[in-house]
């Protein structure tokens, strides 16, 4: 399959022109087969508290307008961390590539802590935002980066970089979740990647996996465990997610009987 990524707003998608087919990313593949029971704690927290930040506007409202605005809370709520987080990949990402970038305020903190990142760990790029392939388990994803890192347990430190680490940056406010592993694994254990020229390239081999956590108080290089095992469950998460898309399939049409029943209960 030939793979190109096309982007739609904040979102992007895989597709192979051979067939036309879309090919399922990473993180498809752990949103469609891990559960997240979190989630709906979360989604009550948000939908009560805007409730209650909002009671006197939400009591001027018809009726189904409250609840067209209630329900719809919790997405504004996302919609509103997930576009900080693409803000701050895209300057990481010319920050990453020694770009100049103008600021927005509301992002300031946190692009001051990626740069402390990158000028503590004196980092050097080897792949930024690189989509990678995986034909033998037909999945793609995107990669934040591979870099070479000073290795803080190096007692010389003067030496450079020594360590090559395959990292995901996050920005959410309650940090890295488990999940995380199994994205690193599907990038790590991908057949290859795409160059500049969208050429197919064989996967870099990294030393290390983790994930770079970006608050607007500092960051966090985390390490994450991404190994083989990580990479088998990812799979088991994809053999989850087909069978959710799937399962109503397996259930057949009612069964008709052959003959009319008779029976009646008896009632006094």
């Amino acid at each position: 399959m030939t793979i190109v990524r096309r982007n739609h707003g904040r979102y992007h998608s895989y597709v192979d022109t051979d067939t036309g087919l879309k090919v399922p990313g990473v993180t498809k593949l752990t949103g469609d087969g891990i559960p997240k029971p979190a989630l709906v704690d979360w989604a009550a927290n948000t939908t009560a508290d805007y409730a209650l930040d909002h009671w006197d506007r939400l009591a001027e409202m018809a009726p189904s307008a409250r609840l067209k605005e209630l329900r719809g809370a919790r997405y504004a709520d996302r919609d509103k961390a997930a576009n900080r987080g693409t803000q701050v990949h895209k300057l990481a990402q010319k920050l990453v590539a020694g770009d100049r970038v103008a600021v927005p305020d509301e992002l300031a903190g946190h692009v001051e802590s990626y740069v402390r990142f990158l000028d503590e760990f004196d980092v050097t790029p080897v792949l930024v935002e690189a989509t990678v392939v995986s034909h033998t388990h037909r999945y793609c994803g995107t990669l934040d980066l591979i870099a070479d890192l000073l290795d803080p347990d190096d007692p010389d430190p003067e030496r450079g970089p020594s360590v090559r680490w395959l990292l995901d940056v996050k920005t959410s406010r309650s940090g890295v979740f488990g999940e995380t592993a199994l994205q690193l694994a599907g990038y790590r254990y991908a057949d290859v990647y795409l160059d500049t020229a969208g050429e197919e390239c064989e996967m870099l081999p990294v030393e290390r996996t983790g994930a770079v956590h970006v608050r607007a108080d500092g960051y966090d290089l985390v390490p994450v465990e991404a190994g083989e095992l990580q990479h088998r469950q990812l799979l088991y998460a994809q053999q989850v997610g087909r069978f959710l898309a799937d399962s109503r399939d397996l259930i057949g049409e009612p069964v008709i009987s052959p003959q009319t029943s008779t029976f009646r209960l008896a009632r006094g």
